[in-house]
């Protein structure tokens, strides 16, 4: 049984849901230090570019500390690779392999648009900003080429990485979640079959319903 390990950050925060989601597909016992970073207006642009997981997600484990919530996740399946779900990271270097390109191009390829999008379409909303069309439209564009990518491996996989769910699905999750939460959001997933299959499937598994209902208990960013 993992000892010692400690989650700082909100799980309203998509960095800290990834975190969490992980740690619960690894079923380790974790403690959770909710960390208003929302309230405090020097956070606030960190925030809003959601692009840098610095002070969004902070990790320890013993005297190891980590920051980067891809970087977390590796690090726990690598760790603890008999824990829980034990394909998570792959199960060996060619399963490992493509999932690590899949992290790579979420991190490159779908986090920047969709990230915008999270702001834009669920976040501004809440804290009484403007939404930005144009830069909705512009994000909405890129992500849809990222998303046609994924609708024809979808096709000739169940999940992306293969036939089983890993990391490169998990990764997904915070972002989508959110941008399915409006109507527009919504039809970039919808208007995929495969897409929205997918989605459909690794939204409903028990580990990222235990992080939504987290953030339905605790919102955090909107309170």
């Amino acid at each position: 049984m993992a000892a010692g390990l400690q989650v700082f950050g909100q799980p309203a925060s998509t960095d800290v849901a990834r975190v969490l989601t992980c740690l619960f597909e690894k079923n380790l016992e974790f403690e959770l230090v909710r960390i208003d970073t929302f309230k405090r207006e020097h956070k606030l642009p960190e925030f809003i570019k959601l692009r840098d997981p610095n002070g969004q997600v902070t990790f320890k484990h013993g005297d190891k500390t980590l920051v980067d919530s891809r970087a977390i996740c590796r690090y726990v399946c690598t760790q603890f690779p008999d824990e829980g779900n034990k394909s998570l990271y792959g199960t060996g270097s060619l399963e490992r392999a493509s999932i690590e390109q899949w992290l790579q191009a979420e991190a490159q390829n779908f986090s920047p648009p969709s990230s915008a999008l999270v702001f834009h379409l669920a976040f501004a909303p809440h804290l009484n900003i403007p939404q930005d069309n144009a830069v909705i439209a512009e994000n909405e564009k890129k992500l849809q080429q990222v998303l046609n990518v994924y609708e024809d491996i979808l096709s000739k996989n169940e999940y992306l990485a293969g036939d089983e769910f890993t990391l490169a699905d998990l990764s997904h999750l915070p972002n989508s979640h959110y941008i399915v939460s409006s109507e527009r959001g919504r039809k970039l997933f919808t208007g995929r079959k495969n897409v929205a299959r997918w989605y459909d499937k690794i939204s409903k598994r028990e580990t990222w319903q235990q992080v939504v209902k987290m953030q339905m208990e605790h919102p955090g960013a909107f309170e």
